[in-house]
C-alpha cells in the first residue's frame, strides 16, 4: 500500500510538472540545486547508482533507491525510467515519508 502511494505521487508530480527524468536532465537539476529528491531504480547499473549518490551528496540532494525501471516508467506514464528527479519539496517529502515509514501492519514469520 505504501509503495503504491509513492508511485501515485510520482504520477501527480509528473502531471504537475515537478518531475524531471533522464540522466542529463536530472544531473542538471541536481547541479542547479533544483532537485529535492532523486530516485534511482533498484535495477540501475552500479555505475549509475554511484554517480547519482555521489552527485546528490555533493549538492545536498536526497537520493533514494526504489522500485525498478518498469514501475518508475509506468508511474509517470512513460516507458522505462532509471532516474527521476523531483523539483518540489512537498512531493519529495511525501514520497520519502511513504517509502520510509514502517507499515501499519507488521508481518511476523
Amino acid at each position: 500500500m505504501k509503495k503504491h502511494k509513492a508511485l501515485a505521487m510520482l504520477g501527480m508530480a509528473m502531471r504537475a510538472g515537478k518531475l524531471v527524468t533522464g540522466d542529463e536532465t536530472v544531473l542538471k537539476a541536481v547541479r542547479q540545486g533544483k532537485a529535492k529528491l532523486v530516485i534511482v531504480a533498484a535495477d540501475a547499473s552500479d555505475n549509475t547508482k554511484k554517480k547519482f549518490r555521489d552527485k546528490c551528496a555533493t549538492y545536498n540532494a536526497k537520493c533514494l533507491e526504489a522500485f525498478d525501471r518498469v514501475a518508475l516508467g509506468e508511474a509517470i506514464g512513460k516507458s522505462e525510467r532509471v532516474i527521476l528527479g523531483l523539483t518540489d519539496a512537498g512531493f519529495a517529502k511525501s514520497i520519502v515519508q511513504s517509502l520510509t515509514e514502517p507499515s501499519e501492519v507488521e508481518y511476523i514469520d
